[in-house]
Parts: structure tokens; C-alpha cells; sequence
């Protein structure tokens, strides 16, 4: 009998042993659960606060989300065993919310770094021939400095400052009109150093063939200048858009020679773009720098992107809101982060190993940018590089705005966040993706270059070296202006 008892009281005892265990279990599974519920609440506030996405989509979102938790949640009171399904579904769901968080916040911080650029860096240079023994500017103290005097002058002034308190004397100074003769005069033994900004390297490379590898460069100055901004615009008004393709290495704020001038004038109401191509070797006056000279427009980012905005302004009677730096080597970075683009070609040309047939060509990166660099294969020569440049930037903004690839746009704008600057504050960049992906309309993107006439003259950054420019066709001008202004007003 007391066996008999002994045996029953065994049983209960592990009856209850089990429902305890079975009781926990689901306390874990219900806690892991909640967990989601913190990933859900974190992911839809990161989502909101990047501002990204519409408004529509985030609240049906949220739904879909929180209904998943109630499900879930609901899973853990089920005696049978599906609550460990649930268990592995909320650890799934938690794992990615976890991930889209990071990534979102990432974007978040990616368009903060691209966006609100708001100074310049002019980049001052003392180099020295390839093979003096100087190792420092100490070294260099009593060595006679080159400078030129044609422009950049403020510049010069604050560089010579900066170098008299590290020597603790003024240099010894050899003054030349030009940059390229300061140059020269350093390659014949003449100076020992010379003293210039390095956005003038271009201009220098143009006259003496292989001059950056007879020089290194001994001591360098950085001198940020604040570029003036108009207060924040919203993007769902008409604006300008200046795209300035550069070849420099190092840092993307340095000055440097603009190679591509490109005005994208957009109108996100009628989803109408114009893209603007300006030679540039375009003939032009500088606001600000070169009084009634003339210059090539190329020569206007020598000192700074502001001054090539305020020339483009002042040739097409418009306002840039912004502007876009983009290294045109970065092509590469971008045109890859996009799983490449299908680029329409005027004509069949070959360039750098590339064979191009007229007509739609997909293209990675690094077809991408021999297409737009070519030149030599066409009687236009610059003018059908400008246009070249158009075609892939067309085809780039493109792929970039189809709403399928907005889903991407923290993964790309992390690939090219180097490569890149902009003055569109994070807010309007936000603001613009979020409208687009809103919308989903497709874009009617038109592509117009202005012409001109070749020409030998000299020019304000040069001196008196006769230069290749070409003289603007004031038609073509008017008439790209006129329709510049038809897709501002809506027309």
C-alpha cells in the first residue's frame, strides 16, 4: 500500500516538475518576444527620424509589425509545442529589425557626412625638385622661394605668414607673373622651392609635360573658407543643381580644376529634368576673381566651387541653389554601387580597351568612365565628351531614382559617401528620397550642351600664355536659358 502511495506521489511530483519547466519556457519565450516588440519600436522611430520614408509606407509598416508581435506574443500562452515556432520567428524577426536599424542609422549618418558641405579647402604647396636632400621646410630655411603674383594673391599672403612663424624669418622671395613660370624657374635651378596652391598643379601639367613627377612636395597649408549658404529650401520646389566633376585625389572639399560642368535643373512637380553641359574651355568672366578678364571655366574651381556656381549663374541669368562635387574618378564607385548602367551612345568608338556600339550599352564602373573621358575619337573632341558625360548621368540618375533601388540607398550612399560632397542638407536629401519614393513616377530627363567657337587667348589664371578656349555661342546660350527656365515654371 505505502509502495502503492509512494508511486503515485512520484508521479505528481514529476507532473508538476514538468509544468514548471513547460511554465518557464514560455516566460523565456514570451520575454524573447517582448524583445521584438523593443526591435519593432526602435526600428519604426530610426525609420521616422530619417525622415526617408513616406509616411504611408511607414505606417503600413508598422501594422504588418505589430500585428506579427500580437501573433507571436499570442503563440507563447499554446500548451503544444508551437510556441518554440513562434520563439524562432520572433528571434528571426528581432534579428533583422536589429540589422535595418543599424543600416538605417548608418544612411542617417552617411547623408549627414555627404550633405550640408558648407567650406572650401585651398590646399598651399612648397615643393622642392625631386632629388634635394631637404626632408622638411627647416631644411629648406634659407633656400630662395619662387611665387607668382597673376592671382590667388590672399592666398599667397597667408601661406607666406604661415611659413615665416614656422621658420621664424620671412623666406627669401623670387617673384613670377605666372604660376608655369615659377615652375620652370624651380626645374632650372633657379629657386630652390616654390611656393603655390596646389589646385594650380593642372594648369602647371598643361605647360610642362611630366612637371608632378620632377617635384615633391615638401610642406603643405590647408585654408578652409566658408562658403556662404541660402537658408534651407524645400525640395519639392523647382531648384538648379550644379555638378562639378573633378580629378583630384586626397580630399573631395580641396580646389581643384572643374573637368565637367554639369546644371541639372529639376522640377520635382512635373518630373522633368534638363541637364546642362558647359565646355569647359568656355571663355568667361570669373565674378569676383577676375574682374573683366576672361578665363576658362575649367579654371574657376581653382578657386572654389562658389566661384564656378556664381560663373554659371551669371552666363544663364539663373540661381544654383546646389551644388554637387563629384570625383570623377569615384565614377568607378558609383556606377558599381548601382550593379551598373545602360548607357545610350551616340557612336561606336573603342576607349580604354572598350569597345562601345552606338546605341544602349551596359556598362560597370570602369567602362563607364573611359566612355565619359574620351575624347580623341570624335571631331567635336570636348563637346561630345560633354555630351558622353550627360548620357552617363542620365542613365545614372536613372537607375538611381527607380523607387526599387531607393530600398538600396543606404548601402550606396555608403559605397560613395568619399566621393561625393554636397551643400543639400541631410533634411533635403531625406526630404527628396522620401518624395520619390512616394511618388514612383518615372523621370523625362533632357540633355542640351552649349557650343561655341575655338580660339587661342590668354587667360586671368595663366597670365599671358596663349591657352585654347572656346568663345560662347550666345544663341545656344539664350536658348538653353530659356529652357531652363520653361521646366522651372512647369511649362
Amino acid at each position: 500500500m505505502s509502495t502503492h502511495g509512494h508511486s503515485r506521489h512520484g508521479k505528481s511530483g514529476n507532473h508538476s516538475h514538468s509544468h514548471r519547466k513547460s511554465k518557464t519556457k514560455n516566460l523565456a519565450g514570451k520575454l524573447i518576444v517582448l524583445v521584438q516588440l523593443l526591435m519593432t519600436v526602435v526600428f519604426i522611430a530610426v525609420v521616422w527620424n530619417s525622415g526617408m520614408v513616406p509616411g504611408k509606407y511607414l505606417a503600413a509598416l508598422s501594422v504588418v509589425l505589430l500585428v506579427l508581435f500580437g501573433i507571436l506574443f499570442g503563440m507563447q500562452f499554446i500548451k503544444k509545442k508551437i510556441y518554440i515556432l513562434g520563439i524562432v520567428i520572433s528571434v528571426l524577426i528581432s534579428i533583422a529589425l536589429a540589422a535595418g536599424s543599424y543600416y538605417m542609422r548608418k544612411a542617417d549618418r552617411m547623408l549627414a557626412d555627404v550633405g550640408g558641405a558648407t567650406y572650401k579647402t585651398d590646399n598651399m604647396i612648397v615643393v622642392v625638385r625631386e632629388d634635394d636632400k631637404a626632408e622638411n621646410i627647416l631644411d629648406a630655411k634659407n633656400y630662395k622661394y619662387g611665387i607668382q603674383t597673376t592671382a590667388d594673391q590672399e592666398n599667397n599672403q597667408k601661406m607666406l605668414d604661415d611659413i615665416e612663424k614656422v621658420l621664424g624669418m620671412a623666406p627669401d622671395l623670387t617673384e613670377y607673373e605666372t604660376v608655369q613660370e615659377e615652375a620652370q624657374a624651380l626645374l632650372d635651378g633657379e629657386v630652390g622651392a616654390a611656393i603655390y596652391n596646389e589646385a594650380f598643379t593642372g594648369l602647371i601639367e598643361d605647360s610642362i609635360e611630366g612637371y608632378s613627377d620632377q617635384v615633391r612636395i615638401l610642406y603643405q597649408y590647408g585654408i578652409d573658407t566658408v562658403i556662404e549658404q541660402d537658408e534651407e529650401k524645400s525640395v519639392e520646389e523647382p531648384f538648379n543643381i550644379y555638378i562639378s566633376g573633378i580629378d583630384v585625389s586626397g580630399p573631395i572639399t580641396t580646389n581643384s580644376r572643374s573637368d565637367v560642368n554639369i546644371i541639372m535643373t529639376v522640377n520635382p512637380n512635373t518630373h522633368k529634368i534638363l541637364l546642362t553641359t558647359t565646355p569647359r574651355d568656355y571663355y568667361v568672366t570669373l565674378p569676383g576673381v577676375s574682374g573683366e578678364s576672361r578665363d576658362k571655366l575649367t579654371h574657376a574651381g581653382i578657386y572654389g566651387v562658389d566661384v564656378s556656381m556664381s560663373t554659371l549663374e551669371n552666363l544663364y541669368g539663373i540661381d544654383i541653389t546646389y551644388y554637387a562635387r563629384v570625383n570623377f574618378t569615384s565614377l568607378i564607385t558609383i556606377v558599381d554601387a548601382l550593379g551598373g548602367v545602360d548607357v545610350n551612345s551616340e557612336y561606336a568608338f573603342s576607349s580604354g580597351g572598350y569597345q562601345f556600339q552606338q546605341g544602349i550599352n551596359h556598362l560597370d564602373g570602369a567602362a563607364a568612365l573611359a566612355f565619359s573621358r574620351e575624347r580623341y575619337s570624335f571631331e567635336s573632341g570636348d563637346n561630345q565628351r560633354g555630351k558622353n558625360q550627360e548620357a552617363v548621368l542620365t542613365a545614372i540618375l536613372q537607375k538611381a531614382m527607380s523607387p526599387a533601388l531607393l530600398t538600396r540607398a543606404s548601402e550606396i550612399i555608403t559605397s560613395v559617401s568619399d566621393s561625393v560632397e554636397t551643400n543639400m542638407t541631410r533634411t533635403e536629401m531625406a526630404g527628396f528620397i522620401n518624395q520619390q519614393l512616394a511618388d514612383g513616377t518615372d523621370w523625362t530627363i533632357e540633355s542640351v550642351a552649349a557650343t561655341g567657337s575655338g580660339d587661342q587667348q590668354a587667360c586671368f589664371s595663366s597670365g599671358s600664355q596663349l591657352l585654347y578656349v572656346m568663345w560662347p555661342d550666345e544663341a545656344s546660350v539664350a536658348e538653353i536659358s530659356a529652357k531652363m527656365q520653361q521646366i522651372l515654371n512647369g511649362e
